[in-house]
């Protein structure tokens, strides 16, 4: 019998602290036997918009040396479809891994239409709310960035669910732990550190290696940021629930997260370049603590 790695974090029993991070697991269909779903903590769906979304024009990743740059743009079927089709087909099918909504939005409105259009939907254990989304009407500044958009964004969700949430924080913040304060005053239950931080790649000839220009930085250059931002969200809040994110592509890093206090880690860019990784790193956080 396998070591017992589960634990009670935001009302739900998680069999074990590995997820899959948003943007890597689709909405679990595309993985159906590839991985088994059900042996891991659970996983965060691709993002959710109010209206569906076509994604930035390709090039959309690029891989160097230290990770991956990516541009998907927020790319997903949009609410209507989600509700009708995805979350059914993860109710249906997942049933001890824990399923947590990323949620976007390119107004605070958005984001709680989103969460009430999806409130009551069978088998969503939680809501992760993307902040790292820019801000439309404030000139394009991503929400995460300032304390009145993340109070905001985090009543108006609260006001239209029960259910857990998680805010979703950006590396690039000056001060990751207070805003993550700022979450948790507002009523977030967890947060989620860290997302992709800004970057930008040519090829020889000078054109943009993506399709958009510049993107997001994933993949191992993340795993000391994610640890640190761990670690100052947890000793800014007293002790708030954490899911570290970034980096991790081994029972190694994610024991890195989980010294430093995080409840549960997410697996990402690992997962996408072999999907079967984030299993292993179950079974060997098992051995090791067998």
């Amino acid at each position: 019998m396998a070591p017992d790695l589960s634990l009670d974090l935001l009302g739900q029993r998680f069999q074990n602290p590995v997820l899959l991070a948003s943007g890597t697991a689709g909405f679990g269909r595309e993985l159906d036997g590839v991985i088994e779903l059900d042996r891991l903590g659970g996983l965060v769906t691709k993002a959710v918009s109010l209206a569906p979304r076509e994604g930035n024009r390709p090039p959309r990743v690029a891989e160097f040396r230290g990770g991956m740059l990516n541009s998907v743009g927020l790319a997903n079927p949009g609410l209507d479809r989600v509700r009708a089709d995805e979350l059914p087909w993860l109710a249906a099918h997942v049933h001890r891994a824990r399923v947590i909504v990323n949620v976007v939005g390119f107004t605070m409105e958005e984001y709680a239409e989103v969460v009430g259009g999806l409130d009551g939907t069978p088998g969503i254990a939680a809501f992760e709310l993307n902040l790292s989304c820019p801000n439309t009407s404030a000139g394009g500044i991503e929400f995460g960035a300032e304390a009145g958009s993340v109070t905001g964004i985090v009543n108006l969700c609260r006001s239209r669910t029960r259910l857990p949430l998680v805010a979703k924080l950006s590396p690039v913040l000056p001060d990751v732990g207070a805003m993550a304060l700022v979450a948790r005053d507002a009523g977030a239950d967890a947060v989620s550190v860290v997302n992709t931080f800004p970057g930008e790649l040519f090829e020889d000839g000078g054109v943009p290696r993506l399709g958009n220009g510049f993107g997001g930085v994933s993949g191992p250059a993340l795993l000391p940021v994610g640890v640190l931002a761990v670690a100052r969200v947890l000793e800014r809040t007293g002790g708030m629930p954490v899911i570290g994110v970034g980096g991790i592509r081994s029972a190694a890093d994610a024991r890195q997260y989980l010294r430093v206090g995080a409840s549960l880690v997410a697996i990402g860019t690992a997962a996408l370049a072999d999907p079967r990784l984030p299993e292993r790193v179950v079974r060997d956080l098992e051995a090791r603590h067998g």
